[in-house]
């Protein structure tokens, strides 16, 4: 009789303290294939393939091809489990379908930096492992974010990244991008776009430098891996406003199941990482436990966040 080690005994009591369970293994699941995110990823790990040779119907995007018009084919077909092997943006289309059909979503981390995928608490290096979500894995519920009604998995940017993100080469040099439209969107001569929030104390937010939306709030606290979120059930949205340099900043963070952003024509903004123009009101709802997750059971299925927070003090120190 092999005993279990006291790491893989703490695993497994996250994994249900976030509330996965063993399922059966799907029918008929279809996975769709970006095969340009991360740089190639699905091409040069043979994804297709090996979904193939596990029961997995692989459905590979084509230039031009409509995800969302792929993927109700593959409902209208008998798709029982729908998963994606992209980047966030497309695992939104592909998560918000899943939760309007009841269908379960299987995240495999093919982009270039897997947000989603960290914070679901799939090993983002394992790609190919992903795929055994499929074949009898983990499964949980968790939140969707609603920005105008399109989901979105991570968050939404509105401020200098939302027109960082539509520049040429931003790609290839995010950081300089970022910087160079920062730049232009903080200085003395930046076009005031009329972007305007209000707060949970009432205080009116109005031409934010940069306000973030996300589906749960991201954790702030350097002891428990901040920039990533300890929860996707807590049924509250995360806003965080930047202002412009003045006198009197008032930069915030708080949390909320609804929100209402106006401003005085389309807003450029980024939407789980991909260039989006949206039109104000901006409107933006939790909806509780939407959408169906599952995971390989062998990944943690925690965000690092929720990792550092489920050790013990002294632990938490040393790590």
């Amino acid at each position: 009789m092999t005993l279990a080690s006291p790491r893989t005994r703490s695993a497994d009591r996250l994994r249900e303290a976030m509330g996965w369970r063993r399922v059966r293994r799907p029918q008929r699941p279809v996975l769709f294939i970006n095969p340009r995110s991360g740089g190639g990823t699905a091409v040069r790990l043979s994804l297709a393939r090996r979904a193939r040779e596990l029961g997995i119907e692989p459905v590979v995007l084509e230039p031009g091809e409509d995800l969302a018009a792929l993927v109700a084919n593959a409902v209208s077909r008998g798709a029982d489990a729908l998963g994606m092997a992209g980047g966030d943006g497309s695992m939104a289309v592909v998560a918000g379908a899943a939760a309007a059909h009841g269908l379960p979503f299987a995240c495999v981390p093919a982009g270039t930096r897997n947000h989603f995928a960290r914070d679901l608490g799939v090993l983002r290096h394992d790609v190919v492992g992903a795929l055994e979500a499929f074949s009898g894995g983990l499964e949980r519920s968790i939140d969707l974010g609603e920005v105008n009604g399109a989901p979105f998995v991570d968050n939404v940017v509105v401020g200098f990244y939302g027109d960082a993100i539509r520049r040429e080469g931003y790609r290839d040099a995010r950081l300089r991008t970022l910087v160079a439209t920062a730049q232009d969107a903080l200085g003395p001569r930046a076009p005031a776009p009329g972007v305007a929030v209000v707060d949970d104390r009432g205080v009116e937010h109005r031409d934010p430098a940069l306000l973030l939306v996300s589906n749960n709030p991201y954790a702030v606290e350097r002891a428990v891996a901040p920039s990533t979120r300890p929860r996707l059930d807590s049924g509250r949205l995360g806003i965080v406003v930047l202002d412009r340099p003045a006198p009197r900043r008032t930069d915030r963070a708080w949390t909320a199941t609804a929100i209402e952003v106006t401003a005085e024509g389309a807003v450029h903004a980024g939407r789980d990482g991909e260039a989006v123009t949206l039109v104000p009101p901006l409107r933006f709802v939790i909806r509780p436990l939407a959408l169906r997750v599952r995971i390989a059971a062998r990944h943690p299925g925690a965000s690092p966040s929720a990792q550092m927070a489920s050790l013990d003090p002294r632990r938490r120190r040393l790590a």
